[in-house]
């Protein structure tokens, strides 16, 4: 049985989501379209072991759902409003101070 999350949940499974430059360029090629992992991990250029455990993380965080199609199953985001959430995302500009880096997720003070 599905259940909503709450306004926050939903932020930190994105935010844990958008945490890796991997994840963010699955999430960012589904954007476009639905894709076959063996198609993402070509268009990626990373391993299949590999994407296979982005998309466990991204299914996992309900962004992504895996439809059967045959003997294959397609990966698409779950909802089409995270597409136009990921534009915004993209296109915000973010303000940051010339001589300021973002730090580490494990660290303190992470952005």
């Amino acid at each position: 049985m599905l259940t909503l999350a709450s306004d926050i949940e939903v932020l930190v499974r994105f935010g844990r989501a958008l945490a890796d430059p991997i994840r963010c360029r699955i999430l960012l090629a589904l954007r476009q379209a639905p894709a076959y992992p063996s198609d993402l991990a070509d268009a990626l250029d990373i391993s299949r072991t590999r994407l296979s455990n982005h998309l466990a993380c991204l299914r996992d965080c309900g962004l992504v759902v895996a439809v059967p199609d045959g003997r294959r199953t397609r990966y698409e985001l779950a909802d089409e409003r995270f597409g136009h959430a990921l534009d915004a995302l993209r296109t915000a500009v973010v303000a940051v101070a010339a001589d300021k880096t973002c730090v580490d997720a494990e660290k303190e003070g992470c952005c």
